[in-house]
């Protein structure tokens, strides 16, 4: 019988930029699919930037707060 017990592999390397921009992808996601179900609930969503972060070397941030509405009677 031949053994077929799992091995441990390493993880393929990766830079922190790629980690940073996975990072923001997954958050990306899991915001749309909360927007949709919120929607999908009756609510209106919109984000809103609210400020920018800079690191002083050209590079920037948006960073985002959401405004929530209910839907009323007369809309």
């Amino acid at each position: 019988m031949t053994n077929h017990a799992f091995q441990r592999i390493d993880l393929p390397t990766t830079s922190e930029q790629d980690r940073a921009v996975q990072r923001i992808a997954e958050a990306t996601h899991r915001v749309n699919e909360a927007v949709q179900r919120a929607v999908d609930l009756g609510l209106s969503v919109e984000l809103i930037r609210v400020s920018r972060c800079h690191n002083g070397g050209g590079s920037y941030g948006d960073q985002v707060v959401p405004t929530i509405r209910e839907k009323t009677n007369d809309q």
